[in-house]
């Protein structure tokens, strides 16, 4: 199957216009293909960033995560990349409709454009494609296949965050589980500090996703933390979102997720 990059603009008619953390943040993203949901919220919430710092976005998609951690964090020094020129521009139509500047660049990982190379941020974030597809079956959706399916190994994805890190920056990626074996040895090679925060979706019930973060230059030994609890209650019962007072803080009021201490 022939997956080809979307280099023409998205058509307003293509386009849904959504409401992020409790409206605070307005966002158009396609109405078919993918679609941004909590994980790239919650990926944002969890960036230990302060005002004046500077954070890279790779794969930034139409920028949903970038512009949560601005959303939250006054005063960044945002950049993003992105693959597929038609969401890298939504990218900046997002941040200037939400009035946050946004330096987007086009271009892979493994071959950055110049003006990135030349420089490195105190925090780099990714929410890389979930499935490898040595094992697994493609999207029927060209848009999701690039957003889900890895095209470059995960190896280069914490290659390339770790080399835009300034010393002491921080990497955090969010990922599905199974991945860590993927995960560890390559942010072991390139990164220390290393912290996993597994996010659990009931009580009782396995993680499917987990949030994990290193530091560049860091010395602390790797720290497994207790999971965060997003839903309340054993099982779905009521309509609506049962997420717990935690979880909603975080996606309704732009609150930080911290890492225990």
């Amino acid at each position: 199957m022939d997956f080809r990059l979307r280099t023409e603009p998205f058509a307003e008619a293509d386009l849904s216009h959504d409401a992020f953390l409790g409206g605070r943040l307005r966002i158009s993203q396609p109405r078919k293909g993918y679609r941004a949901g909590v994980d790239p919220v919650l990926l944002a919430a969890s960036v230990p960033a302060r005002a004046g710092q500077s954070l890279l976005d790779l794969g930034c998609g139409s920028g949903i995560a970038a512009l949560c951690v601005a959303t939250r964090v006054a005063g960044l020094v945002l950049t993003g990349l992105e693959l597929q020129p038609a969401y890298a521009s939504l990218a900046r139509q997002n941040a200037a409709n939400n009035s946050i500047p946004f330096d987007v660049h086009e271009g892979d990982l493994a071959a950055m454009p110049a003006g990135l190379r030349a420089r490195q941020f105190n925090h780099v974030i990714a929410n890389p494609p979930y499935f490898d597809r040595t094992t697994g079956t493609p999207a029927q959706d060209s848009d999701r296949e690039h957003a889900l399916g890895e095209a470059r190994p995960l190896t280069d994805w914490v290659r390339a965050a770790a080399r835009r890190a300034l010393s002491g920056g921080t990497v955090t990626f969010i990922q599905r589980c199974e991945r860590l074996t993927d995960l560890l040895p390559a942010m072991s090679a390139h990164l220390g500090s290393i912290e996993i925060l597994p996010l659990i979706p009931r009580r009782g019930r396995s993680a499917r996703l987990v949030l994990i973060r290193g530091r560049k230059g860091g010395r602390a030994a790797m720290r497994l933390h207790d999971g965060w609890l997003m839903h309340a209650g054993e099982s779905h019962d009521q309509d609506g979102d049962d997420y717990t007072p935690a979880t909603s803080n975080v996606l309704r009021n732009a609150a930080e997720l911290s890492f225990p201490h």
